[in-house]
């Protein structure tokens, strides 16, 4: 037997001794021990170790509660738009704008060159394309709604 078929059977092995668990409340923990898994991959695999949150937060000058903002990630290279909101009382007053170009200023500065997000039909797909996003793909999930896939390059 080659060694190549005699790790493969291990593997194979590991797969059915381990148990699935699905669940939609995962422990902080497991969350961040994947996460690690992750990192020490990619670094093995690029040397960069640059992934790290990025948060654009609207905050109440007043009391300091955030009412609104924009999540995300920026890693080996990308931007990664996760969530965009905003109460409906700030929507068209140029603060999602203001979010978007400070979110993308600080991707730049941590040597992002190009963003991805994914936003619903529904949502605002056109807010992005106001932006400079460009949309690459669309898919459905039924009864009308569908994702769809932007993306930008950045310090444009």
């Amino acid at each position: 037997m080659k060694l190549s078929d005699l790790l493969a059977t291990f593997e194979d092995m590991a797969e059915t001794t381990l148990d699935i668990v699905v669940t939609d409340e995962p422990d902080p923990a497991h969350v961040a021990a994947i996460a690690s898994g992750l990192d020490e991959f990619n670094l093995a695999k690029t040397g960069a170790t640059d992934r790290r949150t990025l948060a654009v937060l609207a905050r109440d000058p007043g009391t300091g509660d955030v009412v609104g903002g924009l999540t995300g990630r920026t890693s080996l290279g990308l931007w990664f738009v996760d969530l965009l909101h905003l109460p409906p009382e700030h929507r068209g007053s140029g603060l999602g704008s203001r979010l978007m170009r400070a979110g993308e200023a600080e991707a730049v500065r941590r040597g992002c060159t190009a963003g991805v997000v994914y936003t619903i039909n529904f949502q605002a797909p056109g807010f992005y394309v106001k932006h400079g996003w460009q949309v690459f793909g669309e898919v459905p999930s039924g009864d009308g709604v569908s994702r769809i896939f932007l993306s930008k390059v950045l310090g444009e």
